[in-house]
């Protein structure tokens, strides 16, 4: 398994489609996927809210499968940093909060201009998006013997 671990926001397992080329990625030890409690409510919601007819408790086991299929994905503890966190958008900061916590390299997002380089420069981390990720993976990919 590759060292790189990637917070991915919630705007990478919303839609389907991207979801499954990360969770893909993830479960043949590409990279190591980390998300939180709150990154899921947060998809879940804009989906529920752009497409009403969707069932929760579906969308709910979509969560529940992918915390099974991915090895230690869930990140917790991260919710005191919060407040000390500045972002253009409050909403974001549990998100930073999370990769900090979770000691993530990257941040998966299509939103990259919520985390400014002046924001978040002191942290290490790397924000790409989600196009531009499978490249940073094949970059750090070590093929099992």
């Amino acid at each position: 398994m590759t060292g790189l671990t990637a917070l991915l926001d919630a705007n990478i397992p919303y839609p389907a489609p991207m979801r499954d080329i990360f969770l893909q990625m993830a479960v043949d030890d590409l990279f190591r996927a980390n998300w939180t409690a709150d990154i899921h409510r947060e998809w879940i919601n804009a989906l529920l809210r752009n497409e009403p007819h969707r069932d929760r408790a579906t969308l709910e086991r979509t969560r529940d499968r992918m915390d099974r299929a991915t090895r230690d994905c869930l990140v917790t503890g991260y919710e005191t940093l919060i407040p000390s966190l500045h972002l253009p958008d409050p909403d974001d900061r549990h998100v930073l909060a999370a990769a900090i916590v979770g000691r993530c390299d990257v941040i998966v997002t299509c939103n990259l201009s919520d985390f400014p380089k002046g924001s978040v420069g002191p942290y290490g981390l790397e924000f790409l998006h989600p196009d531009e990720f499978p490249r940073r993976v094949e970059l750090t990919f070590t093929p099992r013997n």
